[in-house]
């Protein structure tokens, strides 16, 4: 069974433009990698655990930000990334301008055990630069987001 995971997708209107909030991964893997290598805060979903409620703790956990929003959590639905992971996405709208609170991971790296950022930094960007930056399999989000905004 593949593995699952969720996230969100924040966005906000700037200046009549809608941006989204992406997340750079930690640790020397992702160092000096950038176009492809961006993705929406996300993690596993634990076993019964409630996929929205799954992406709001992730996404608070990896980046400090509590994801207020008022209203309902839009569905952007899944992807499948080349590694057979699940990835389900929901989009919510908050205006952002903060310090990024790092949360660290221990893994195994060249034979070593290394503490690591989940993720180095996050910021907004426009569509069309983050089309560039985001994992390629999870550029479909974003054109679903764009799409419920350009009707």
């Amino acid at each position: 069974m593949p593995k699952t995971s969720a996230g969100l997708l924040m966005f906000r209107n700037k200046n009549n433009q809608l941006e989204v909030f992406l997340a750079h991964p930690g640790g020397p893997f992702w160092k000096d990698r950038d176009e492809g290598a961006w993705t929406i805060p996300k993690g596993e979903v634990e076993e019964g655990e409630n996929l929205i409620e799954a992406a709001k703790r992730e996404f608070e956990e990896e980046t400090g930000i509590k994801p207020e929003h008022k209203g309902d959590f839009i569905p952007l639905g899944e992807v499948k990334q080349k590694s057979g992971k699940i990835v389900h996405a929901f989009a919510f709208k908050m205006d952002w301008d903060g310090l990024l609170r790092q949360n660290f991971i221990t893994i195994e790296f060249n034979g070593k055990k290394i503490k690591i950022p989940e993720i180095d930094k996050g910021r907004y960007f426009s569509v069309e630069e983050a089309s560039r930056k985001i994992n390629t399999s999870q550029k479909e989000f974003l054109e679903r987001l764009g799409n419920l905004f350009s009707c």
